[in-house]
């Protein structure tokens, strides 16, 4: 089987689930969360080597504040709750975005686990976590600009690799496939740089119900499709 290097997921639907079971949208994301160990798991045991996962984005602010605040809850709970998980399953936690904006203490746990893991190696999960593909080149940019004023950097030699350098995700590579939940079938803002020839595959079911044999299942879609990026078959 052909084992994309990078598979990055938005995990959509929690809310919708939940409704559907009638129960409150909180509901759904807190079933939803418990997913996520799961999908690492047989991510590991298929030696996919980066795991990106669409945890809060920058348009989630817009959300009742009632859930945010569950959200913002739940993801220190859940965070915590992972060091014993990816110690014991050598796995490396990264996090995208701008967490200066969450509650303090949230950021001190995301920041605790990043130290305990850095040398863990058998699968990186990266966490978008206050993450806008916008916000992120936007501020690549403005980071380039400052460079070049200080004269660190010379623009004329500025080419897609030392760019990806001001990007999150530096030293990380792009995107191989992309997988949405939730029957949704568009990007929402994430990785817009990264997934610039990602296969994509949308799924209808929601990511309360998202399990490994649909995890493999969009990996095996992916490695029936041919990857031209740009060319032509022989």
């Amino acid at each position: 089987m052909n084992i994309p290097k990078h598979i990055a997921i938005i995990m959509d639907g929690n809310g919708r689930w939940a409704s559907l079971q009638g129960k409150k949208r909180i509901y759904g994301h807190f079933i939803g969360s418990s997913v996520i160990d799961k999908i690492a798991i047989k991510a590991k045991e298929l030696k996919v080597e980066y795991l990106t996962l669409y945890a809060f984005s920058t348009e989630n602010w817009k959300r009742p504040k009632s859930e945010v605040n569950f959200l913002m809850r739940l993801l220190g709970i859940q965070i915590r709750k992972k060091i014993d998980f990816m110690m014991k399953e050598n796995i490396k936690f990264n996090c995208i975005g701008d967490i200066t904006k969450l509650p303090q203490k949230q950021q001190e746990t995301i920041l605790n686990l990043q130290e305990k893991t850095q040398k863990n190696s058998d699968l990186t999960i990266n966490f978008a976590i206050n993450y806008g593909s916008y916000m992120e080149i936007l501020r690549a940019c403005k980071n380039i600009c400052l460079d070049f004023n200080s004269k660190k950097i010379d623009c004329t030699n500025l080419n897609e690799k030392s760019f990806e350098q001001y990007l999150y995700t530096k030293d990380i590579p792009s995107v191989d496939l992309l997988i949405r939940t939730g029957g949704e079938k568009r990007i929402s803002n994430f990785l817009l740089w990264q997934i610039a020839y990602a296969e994509l595959i949308f799924l209808d079911k929601y990511w309360p119900e998202f399990n490994e044999e649909d995890f493999v299942y969009c990996i095996k879609e992916f490695g029936e499709r041919k990857r031209r990026f740009g060319g032509i078959d022989d």
